[in-house]
């Protein structure tokens, strides 16, 4: 039963498309057989939606393939494009990078620049060599020497002009100095804008420690600010040391922090400014 009722809807399907097809075979017949121009006006009506649509149904697969085919090489050219976006998006930020590096090393170099002019002449700018430290003590090598004209006594201090150590040891092409956190270091500083003087103390760690103040009411706290004092002829006044970390203890510049010093080559009484 179900398969004569299949064969009657599709008996039915193949009538109503076989009479679809024949309308514009007839339309086309009558108007070169008995072209009647009223008939075939009022057959147009019919026809031609008719004729559109089974051209519809006919052409679908081909123009489903064909946007299909579109919408391929659309989403090919697509994914080319971004590639080529994404490699040069890659470019770009490496040139960034690379840009920034410089603008960097140019900042640092100019700001070195300006340190060394803004010191007396007599300076000397090393690189750091060797770091010697052990157990409580601190020292270290840089690559100027007795040529450059480098004397036992002279203070080293960082590109920025903070104290790190003094000359101890002088050779032809090689200096040792004995960084402010050995125990052996204990140099003359007071407080910055003041003439509240005391001594600092290196012990092996990375804080060296104050001695006495020359003002006993004077309580130190954290930040305040030291420098060199020539009180006892060994260091050039106003070197900037480092800022107390507590009322004991200070804050000061490591040489394992930094790779290039500047050596001063001047008088001990002299003022450093």
């Amino acid at each position: 039963m179900t398969q004569n009722k299949t064969s009657s809807k599709l008996y039915s399907i193949i009538k109503s498309a076989t009479a679809t097809a024949v309308l514009p075979v007839l339309f086309i017949y009558i108007m070169i057989a008995k072209p009647d121009y009223k008939l075939m006006n009022g057959l147009a009506h019919i026809v031609l939606p008719v004729a559109s649509w089974v051209g519809d149904v006919i052409t679908w697969p081909v123009r489903i393939i064909g946007e299909t085919a579109q919408n391929i090489r659309e989403l090919s050219n697509l994914r080319t494009e971004n590639e080529e976006l994404r490699v040069r998006l890659d470019e770009a930020l490496k040139n960034k990078n690379e840009c920034e590096i410089a603008i960097l090393e140019n900042q640092k170099l100019a700001h070195e620049l300006d340190v060394v002019q803004s010191q007396p002449r007599n300076t000397v700018i090393a690189d750091i060599i060797h770091d010697d430290s052990a157990l409580h003590h601190s020292t270290f090598f840089v690559n100027k020497g007795i040529k450059q004209g480098i004397e036992k006594g002279m203070a080293v201090t960082s590109t920025d002009g903070i104290l790190v150590g003094i000359v101890t040891d002088v050779a032809p092409g090689f200096s040792r100095v004995r960084a402010l956190t050995d125990s052996n270091s204990n140099i003359p500083v007071r407080i910055a804008g003041s003439e509240v003087y005391g001594f600092m103390q290196g012990n092996g760690s990375s804080l060296p420690t104050m001695g006495f103040f020359s003002d006993p009411e004077f309580q130190p706290s954290r930040g305040v600010k030291l420098v060199t004092s020539n009180i006892s002829g060994v260091l050039p006044n106003g070197i900037y040391v480092g800022d107390m970390e507590n009322e004991k203890e200070v804050n000061v510049t490591s040489p394992k922090k930094i790779s290039r010093v500047i050596i001063l080559q001047f008088d001990t009484q002299d003022e450093y400014k």
